[in-house]
């Protein structure tokens, strides 16, 4: 059985990091060109992160770019149009590579509150002439400083029509939090519990009936207080809610035995994606556990509830056919 990723980030090499300095520093102006990166550079910050990828028994990852640098609320909006093709270019030199180990999941360049129109053509150039197979969309790209619509309103359709037409899967990941009240981490489980209940209030899915979202994190809170929303519509009508959340995908980022049995018994394996993040905000090291927190196969192998076909369609099977991961993979 292959053990496919779906929700991974990438480890560039420390130029990357030196050249977004450079870019915020200049404003964005052409002067701050991106570095030309050897393979050798791409191999060597690879290189940990292969082995923890052996180390957790994963084959294949999801790498999309690490959401707290995207900086979707920099200005100018050079910056963000710049940072983000580099680092789709920098994930399809990964791929490149080591195409047995990693797809491509595109950054877009969201740009504050103006149209997600303007990611279009980056998210075309992405499928069509890197090959990825799929793309983050940042629920709130004002970062915490101000409104934007959320993600059952028509201001994201032009986005969700480019989607179904590249027949790509849409996973959401919040972004960077620039609110001392909420650090990003807490960010990303609330705009993604608002991603959710927005889309599933919505006719998004009666629009676009082709539409596959991803959700990150285990689906935020939502399915940790379905209770109250399984009331709400008990109470005023519509579709059950159980069945709507099975309109959308989850992945297993979470990193505690106790969330991932609860996701997996309100939204079904069939709906569950393995994702671990791996390396990442979970890696720290569990003493009591002797393991790293974002070793999730143990986890997932632990469920006693799951019967064998359920393991294998979450730790692979649902995101081979979900992001059509039909090329060769190295299995175990």
């Amino acid at each position: 059985m292959t053990v496919i990723d779906a929700h991974a980030h990438i480890t560039p090499p420390p130029e990357v990091f030196a050249f977004q300095a450079r870019l915020i520093a200049s404003g964005g102006y052409p002067a701050a060109r991106p570095p030309k990166l050897t393979d050798d550079q791409h191999r060597a910050a690879l290189a940990k992160h292969l082995d923890r990828l052996d180390q957790h028994g994963t084959d294949l990852q999801l790498l999309s770019p690490r959401p707290f640098h995207m900086m979707h609320s920099a200005q100018p909006r050079a910056i963000v149009e710049s940072w983000t093709g580099f680092v789709n270019d920098v994930i399809a030199a990964h791929v490149s590579l080591y195409p047995a180990r990693f797809r491509g999941v595109a950054g877009l360049p969201q740009y504050q509150d103006t149209s997600p129109g303007g990611c279009l053509a980056e998210l075309e150039r992405c499928v069509r002439e890197l090959g990825f197979v799929g793309a983050l969309v940042n629920p709130d790209p004002m970062e915490g400083k101000g409104d934007v619509p959320g993600l059952g309103d028509p201001f994201w359709f032009p986005l969700y029509e480019k989607f179904c037409e590249l027949d790509v899967p849409l996973y959401v990941h919040s972004a960077g939090c620039a609110r001392e009240r909420e650090p990003y981490t807490l960010h990303f489980i609330n705009e993604e519990s608002v991603a959710v209940i927005s889309l599933l209030d919505s006719d998004v899915f009666e629009r676009f009936p082709t539409l596959q979202v991803v959700i990150s994190h285990g689906g935020g809170a939502i399915p940790y207080q379905v209770g109250r929303f399984r009331s709400i519509r008990l109470l005023y009508g519509g579709e059950d809610f159980d069945q709507s959340l099975r309109r959308l995908w989850f992945d297993t980022c979470l990193w505690s035995r106790e969330g991932l049995e609860l996701l997996l018994k309100v939204v079904g394996a069939d709906r569950v994606l393995f994702g671990t993040e791996v390396p990442g905000t979970g890696s720290g090291f569990d003493r009591r556990a002797g393991r790293y927190l974002d070793d999730m196969l143990p986890l997932v192998n632990e469920c006693a509830f799951l019967t064998p076909a359920d393991r294998q369609a979450i730790l692979g099977g649902n995101a081979e056919k979900l992001f059509k991961l039909t090329a060769q993979v190295a299995g175990r």
